[in-house]
C-alpha cells in the first residue's frame, strides 16, 4: 500500500540537538517508509528545538509506528500528534453564510419581518416564484440512510454523515451549487420516500447517495415519478456517466466501436446496474453482468429480484453462464465494479487484444492496476493514485448545474448520456492517450461543459415556469 495524503500526521518534536542531529530524525522517518511533507522549527532554544514534521504515511499503523521511531531516538520526545484528515473535519466541512446584507433595523425589515411576509404572500399566490425567490434554485439535498458507504457498508446516519457534508462541498466547490446533507435514521423505504417527499418544497433537487440496493432503486423510481423536481442516485447514475466517459474515450484510442466489443461488467448493484443501461443507450450491444453466483441470463431468472430480472433479459445475448474468469476469456471490455482481488494479471492476459479494464473497486480494485497493464492497452481504476480515476465528481456538480439553470423536472437517460459524452469531449483528440483518457477532477473545464451539453438537451423537456424580472414588482 502507498503512502496517502489520507493518511498525513503532524508530530511535534522536542529536538536536543547535540544528542540527535535534525538529519537523524528525518532519516528514521524514512525508515519506516513515510514521506516527509514539511518541516517546520516552531521554536529555538539554547539546543532545544520545537519541531513540527509532517508526514504521509500508509495507515494508522504506520502513523503509530513513526511515532515509536521518533520517541525511540536519543534526546527526541513527541509531545503531540495530529491527524490532518481528522483536523480538517473537527466542527464539520461546511457552513452557512448570509447573500444579504445585515448591518441595520433596515436590512433587518426587509430580509426578515415584516417585509419577507411580502414575498411569503407573493409565493403563496404563485407557488413558482419559490424558484426565483428563495433557496431552492440552487439548492439541493444529500440524501442518505448511511446503509451503502464507499468501502464501509452499513455504517448509519450519524458516521455517514461526513461523507454527505464531503458531497456538499465538492457540488459548491465545482458547480457552485449549494448542498445540505440530510441523514436519516430509518432503512424503511416508505419512510424514506414519506421524508423525502417531506423536505422536498426546500430543494431545487434531491441527490440519494449511500443507500443500499435494492431499496435504492425503488426510493429513487417513486421519487422520480412523485416529486416535480430531479432526482438523482449518485452512486447508480454518477458512476454510469463517468464510466462511459471513459470508455467513450478508451474505444476511441484502440480503434473498436462500442457497438462490436464484448463487455464483461462485475457487480450488478446500484452502479452495475446503471452502467450497464447507460451503455445500451450508448449502443453497446454485448453486455454481460456477473453477480456472486455468475453470469446473469434471461433462461435463468427464477428467484430474482425483479430489478435484477429486467437486467438479465437486456442483457447477454450469447446466453453465457458460468463464472467471471470464464466470461473474461476474448472479452474486449472488463468494468469492475464489485470487491477487491478478484482477478489476477493472468486473468486479464485471456481478454481479446487490446483490452481495457476498469477496476472500481475501492480502496481495492478488482485486479492490481499494475499487473492488469502488463496486459491490458487502458486500465483505469477509482482511485487517485493510479492514472484514469473514474469519480463522480467530475458528473454531478455540473449535470446539476444544468438542471437548476434549465429548471428541469426530471432526469432522463438521454441527458445520462449526454452528460457522459460532454466530459469524453473535454479531452481532445490530441490529448488522449493510455494514461489520459478521464479528465483530471480539478480540470475546470468539466463541470461548464456538462451544464452547457444538458441545458442543450432539455430545451425541448418540461420545465418549470418561473415568472419573469417584472413580476416582482406587480403586489
Amino acid at each position: 500500500m502507498r503512502n496517502s495524503p489520507s493518511y498525513t500526521a503532524s508530530y511535534r518534536l522536542t529536538v536536543e540537538e547535540s544528542r540527535t542531529s535534525i538529519a537523524g530524525v528525518v532519516d528514521a522517518v524514512a525508515a519506516t517508509g513515510a514521506e516527509v511533507k514539511g518541516f517546520d522549527v516552531a521554536d529555538s532554544d539554547r539546543g532545544r528545538l520545537v519541531i513540527d514534521l509532517t508526514c504521509d504515511m500508509r495507515n494508522s499503523e504506520h502513523r503509530r509506528e513513526v511515532r515509536a521511531a521518533l520517541a525511540a531516538l536519543p534526546g527526541v520526545s513527541v509531545s503531540s500528534v495530529a491527524d490532518q484528515t481528522f483536523m480538517s473535519h473537527i466542527g464539520g466541512k461546511i457552513e452557512i453564510s448570509s447573500k444579504v446584507p445585515l448591518r441595520n433595523r433596515d436590512d433587518l425589515s426587509r430580509a426578515y419581518t415584516p417585509g419577507v411576509a411580502r414575498v411569503c404572500t407573493a409565493i403563496h399566490d404563485m407557488p413558482q416564484k419559490a424558484h426565483l425567490l428563495t433557496m431552492k434554485a440552487n439548492t439541493v439535498a444529500v440524501v442518505s440512510d448511511g446503509t451503502a458507504v464507499l468501502g464501509l457498508g452499513d455504517i448509519g446516519p450519524e458516521a455517514a454523515l461526513p461523507v454527505m457534508e464531503g458531497k456538499a462541498v465538492l457540488f459548491k466547490e465545482f458547480g457552485g451549487v449549494d448542498a445540505w446533507p440530510v441523514v436519516l435514521d430509518t432503512k424503511d423505504t416508505e419512510e424514506i420516500i414519506s421524508i423525502v417527499k417531506a423536505i422536498a418544497p426546500a430543494y431545487g433537487g434531491i441527490n440519494l447517495e449511500d443507500i443500499s440496493a435494492p431499496r435504492c432503486f425503488e426510493i429513487e423510481e417513486r421519487l422520480r415519478a412523485e416529486l416535480d423536481i430531479p432526482v438523482f442516485h449518485d452512486d447508480q447514475h454518477g458512476t454510469a456517466i463517468v464510466v462511459l466517459a471513459a470508455l467513450i474515450n478508451a474505444l476511441k484510442l484502440v480503434g473498436k466501436r462500442i457497438e462490436d466489443v464484448r463487455i464483461v461488467v462485475s457487480g450488478v448493484g446500484a452502479a452495475g446496474n446503471a452502467i450497464i443501461r447507460l451503455l445500451l443507450a450508448q449502443g453497446a450491444r454485448d453486455i454481460v453482468g456477473y453477480g456472486r453466483t455468475g453470469a446473469l441470463a434471461a433462461d435463468d431468472t427464477e428467484g430474482m429480484h425483479p430489478s435484477r430480472k429486467a437486467l438479465a433479459e437486456a442483457t447477454n445475448p450469447r446466453l453465457v453462464h458460468g463464472g467471471l474468469r470464464e466470461g473474461l476469456v476474448d472479452a474486449d471490455v472488463f468494468i469492475g465494479v464489485s470487491q477487491g482481488d478478484i482477478l489476477t494479471g493472468d486473468d486479464i492476459a485471456t481478454m481479446a487484444q487490446d483490452a481495457i479494464v476498469f477496476a472500481l473497486a475501492n480502496p481495492t480494485p478488482e485486479v492490481d492496476p499494475i499487473a492488469a497493464a502488463e496486459h491490458a492497452a487502458i486500465v483505469a481504476t477509482g482511485r487517485s493514485d493510479f492514472a484514469n480515476q473514474i469519480n463522480n465528481v467530475l458528473a454531478f456538480p455540473g449535470l446539476f448545474r444544468g438542471l437548476l439553470d434549465a429548471k428541469v423536472k426530471e432526469i432522463t437517460t438521454e441527458l445520462l448520456r449526454v452528460a457522459a459524452v460532454a466530459i469524453a469531449e473535454v479531452i481532445s483528440s490530441d490529448e488522449l492517450s493510455a494514461n489520459y483518457i478521464i479528465p483530471g477532477v480539478f480540470d475546470e473545464r468539466v463541470a461548464p461543459a456538462v451544464s452547457r451539453e444538458v441545458r442543450r438537451a432539455v430545451r425541448d423537456l418540461p420545465t418549470v415556469d418561473i415568472p419573469v424580472q417584472e413580476d416582482l414588482r406587480v403586489e
